[in-house]
């Protein structure tokens, strides 16, 4: 069973940074590096959306909202996924929701419906 733990939500004032992290468990090591990880965020009111995937070989894909403020890497050795989070606004407010899925970055970022596996999510808030 596959599971997924993030971590580094909290609340900050607008322009400050924050980093998320999201261990992964229940892969063997060769099945987690196969995968494409994801970053999702929810506010309140609104639907699920993409901000930044990352597939097998590292290539990256942004929303066009967090583009030059969020980086999305992997740590394949330790089965675990991050965003930095810079220059953060009130509007990055969310729960952020780390992803596993088959697809690619590409495909991943624009559909919620590709994940395969969710993690719990953890709270950005960011105040003006």
């Amino acid at each position: 069973q596959v599971q997924l733990v993030e971590s580094g939500g909290g609340s900050v004032q607008s322009g400050g940074s924050l980093r998320l992290s999201c261990a992964a468990s229940g892969y063997t090591y060769r099945s987690y590096i196969s995968y494409c990880m994801a970053w999702f965020r929810q506010a309140p009111g609104k639907e699920r959306e993409g901000v930044a995937a990352i597939d097998r070989d590292g290539s990256t894909s942004y929303a066009d909202s967090v583009k030059g403020r969020f980086t999305i890497s992997r740590d394949n050795a330790k089965n675990t996924l991050y965003l930095q989070m810079n220059s953060l606004k009130p509007e990055d407010t969310a729960m952020y929701y780390c992803a596993v899925s088959g697809y690619t970055s590409q495909v991943v970022v624009n559909t919620a419906s590709a994940v395969a596996y969710w993690g719990q999510g953890t709270q950005v808030t960011v105040s003006s």
